[in-house]
């Protein structure tokens, strides 16, 4: 299954966590959100459809996230896994751990935002910048 939305960048993006990486459809960014690497998603985790959130909740799912701006990209893998609501509002975060909450996309991932080189960021600090967001996800 394949699911692409976009967001923006913004001028606080730091991208300095080293364990989580999160988009929000939440248009502002305050200098604690460390995790946050774009804004103003166009969905959040509660509009995926149904059949991708059913498979985000097996434990045999692989995920795929994918942001481009340009001709840039960051890639990062994890796993679904049981619990996982995927009703969060306006975040989704992306997590090294296997810590669950609404806010989580997949957990076990690859990378997270400290992951992302200085160059990519410094595009998803610029607000004009168009991010396309790429899911895939594969059972």
């Amino acid at each position: 299954m394949n699911f692409k939305f976009y967001a923006r960048g913004h001028p606080s993006v730091s991208s300095s966590h080293p364990t989580t990486l999160e988009l929000t459809a939440d248009t502002d960014l305050g200098n604690k959100g460390d995790c946050i690497v774009a804004v103003g998603c166009s969905v959040a985790l509660s509009d995926l459809p149904e059949p991708m959130k059913k498979a985000l909740s097996s434990e045999t799912c692989k995920v795929n996230l994918t942001l481009t701006v340009d001709v840039h990209q960051f890639s990062v893998q994890g796993r679904g896994a049981q619990g996982l609501t995927l009703s969060h509002p306006t975040d989704m975060v992306v997590r090294k751990s296997g810590f669950i909450s609404d806010r989580t996309l997949m957990v076990h991932s690859n990378r997270a935002a400290a992951d992302i080189p200085r160059s990519f960021v410094e595009l998803l600090q610029d607000p004009r910048r168009q991010v396309l967001v790429e899911l895939i996800v594969e059972t």
